[in-house]
């Protein structure tokens, strides 16, 4: 086996330095490792599957890892162009499209009625914590991987890939779900409805029959320009946000003109059963904050420039939203808002018909940011996580002359570009926020393990302290949605799950010491901040529908699958190479100081 995965050419089964642009197709830019090098090496890799797995599950990469050997496998250096002003827009760029656009009508007619606005609330709570955990992460791991390299790091490489999965999954459906939100507003601003744009196939599943060409070409303009620059696609962001916030404010202050208060004589018809199950779709509003930290590699100075990017763009986002379903319900009742339209249509209905067209060009404004953030964000998720060989390595290849990961983007841009073909919103919305809220859960737990566990400094004691709280605010979050999904009327369960959270929280922050504090920059209130996150995140998950936790399921299993028969094996090979480099250099170094000592003792 060849050494020399930094940059040597490898024998057999090493790590090779593939040259020119990035656009070589041969067996080794896909399955280089040794246990693909033949059947017999690959049998033999399966046979030692219990083992090698035990190795991933238990080893934890380090932040110098991620930082250098990982990131060179790219061969090329992403450009550090962006600053706090680029991520802030990148923010509000991601954010802002579809889920407020459509999902308000939706929700706001058939689950939570004018409190939408506390649903939005809700949901935006949770995300702000999430944006805290996660700029923590980014500042001191500043790497393309996002979440993905902060699991690592503190859950191992099997729980990395399991959110990796996830993370995927959300890019994919999120950007499939807003192309297809992008059909429904451009075919108002034509004056036609979403279906007389769409193709419709009456043998396939009403689910999947409304085939969308229009959500095809979207995708596919947008994976151009996000292939050709991260400063161009800055600036076009930019430019088009700004316009984008300037089109929300005329739509919360024109429709606040038309209030009428009678709309909000019944404010939560549904109860507060409805405001969570609502705030749980509604989530996917919020979805696209993460992908900013994953530029965390494109960024001047994280340090400084995450925080405020971060945190200020969530800040507006909430903002804005609450107003925007405050005008909206305000204008029309509840019961007939639009679904797919609603803005456009509660225009109309008030006497401003010319509105409705600022309102599609805002939200087509909207949606092809979100797309466009989305799909910058999702390449360099791709990027890192076939930097450690779980995907294939061609994938992680950066263009030399563009500084942009090429190869990621478009395969995630087909792969987006194929679901908004064929399925419908509903589906993608749910789906959606099960994988988001899974995900965000995660690097919450993740956070109180980086604070609270060091190896070789926290002791026996605070580490067995440290798994018995994680496992009792896990526990009792799961136990709170489950009967939250289980019991409309209920309460006995909330008087025992509710203080076991409260407990565990309490002897985590008064008994166990924390092993690490932050360089940079941190997040405050530790413990009890992660703590709530993972509650609200588990919570909410327990407001989604069954089926879509079946389709959840379905693509947990294609996962384990795809991971224990290639994932595991590649990236085990791989760190084995990336063992032996860290010995060859480490022996290098220390007969270079021999050398040194020597040649000053003979002086």
């Amino acid at each position: 086996m060849g050494v020399g995965s930094e940059g040597h050419e490898g024998e057999g089964g090493g790590l090779r330095k593939r040259r020119g642009c990035g656009c070589s197709c041969t067996k080794n830019d896909f399955l280089p490792e040794e246990s693909f090098q033949s059947w017999g090496s690959y049998v033999n890799a399966v046979m030692e599957t219990p083992a090698r797995f035990i190795n991933r599950l238990t080893t934890r990469s380090l932040d110098q890892t991620e930082l250098y050997e990982v990131k060179a496998r790219s061969q090329h250096e992403m450009k550090k162009t962006l600053n706090w002003w680029d991520l802030m827009w990148f923010g509000i760029g991601a954010v802002i499209g579809a889920g407020i656009f459509v999902l308000t009508g939706l929700e706001a007619r058939d689950d939570a009625g004018p409190a939408v606005v506390l649903s939005y609330a809700v949901s935006g709570v949770s995300a702000m914590l999430s944006v805290f955990c996660y700029t923590e992460f980014a500042v001191e791991i500043p790497v393309a991987g996002g979440s993905f390299a902060y699991l690592r790091v503190e859950l191992g490489d099997f729980m990395a890939f399991v959110a990796a999965g996830n993370i995927l999954l959300e890019y994919v459906i999120g950007g499939a779900a807003v192309a297809r939100s992008w059909t429904s507003y451009f075919a108002t601003l034509c004056n036609h409805s979403p279906n007389d744009f769409r193709i419709n196939v009456h043998h396939l599943s009403p689910d999947y029959s409304h085939l969308d060409p229009i959500a095809v070409v979207v995708i596919s303009i947008i994976c151009v320009l996000a292939v050709l620059s991260i400063k161009g696609s800055s600036r076009f962001n930019y430019f088009a946000s700004i316009i984008h916030v300037a089109i929300i404010v005329f739509i919360i202050i024109a429709g606040l003109t038309k209030a009428e208060a009678k709309n909000y004589s019944s404010f939560v018809p549904f109860g507060p059963r409805g405001i969570f199950r609502a705030s749980a779709v509604l989530f996917f509003a919020y979805v696209g904050f993460d992908a900013v930290s994953t530029m965390a590699e494109e960024t001047k100075n994280p340090g400084r420039d995450i925080p405020i990017g971060l945190v200020g763009s969530m800040i507006i986002t909430t903002t804005a939203y609450c107003l925007m379903a405050i005008a909206l319900c305000l204008m029309q009742p509840y019961s007939q808002l639009d679904p797919d339209a609603p803005y456009t249509v509660a225009f109309e209905k008030v006497g401003m018909g010319w509105a409705k067209y600022i309102v599609a060009i805002g939200a087509l404004e909207g949606m092809t940011t979100v797309l466009l953030v989305g799909a910058v964000g999702q390449a360099r998720y791709l990027t890192h996580i076939a930097r450690t060989h779980m995907m294939p390595p061609w994938l992680a290849q950066v263009n030399e002359h563009t500084g942009t990961p090429v190869n990621a983007t478009i395969v995630m841009m087909i792969a987006t570009a194929i679901i908004a073909f064929f399925t419908g919103l509903d589906i993608l919305a749910n789906l959606l926020s099960i994988s988001t809220l899974f995900i965000f859960m995660l690097v919450a737990v993740a956070l109180i393990v980086r604070r609270y566990y060091v190896s070789g400094v926290t002791t026996t004691t605070n580490r067995n302290r440290l798994i018995i709280c994680i496992v009792l605010i896990l526990g009792s979050a799961i136990a709170t949605a489950a009967y939250w999904g289980a019991s409309s009327k209920g309460w006995i369960a909330y008087v025992i799950t509710g203080p076991i959270w409260l407990l565990a929280t309490v002897v985590l922050w008064l008994f166990v010491p924390q092993a690490r504090a932050p360089k940079i920059w941190g997040v405050p209130l530790v413990p009890w901040l992660p703590s709530a996150s993972i509650m609200i995140n588990i919570f909410l998950l327990g407001s989604i529908d069954k089926d879509s936790f079946i389709r959840f399921a379905v693509w947990t299993v294609v996962l384990l699958a795809y991971y224990f028969f290639i994932g595991l094996h590649a990236s085990y090979d791989t760190a084995k190479i990336m063992d032996v480099e860290r010995a060859a250099r480490s022996s290098a170094k220390a007969l270079s100081k021999v050398e040194q000592g020597e040649a000053a003792g003979s002086g």
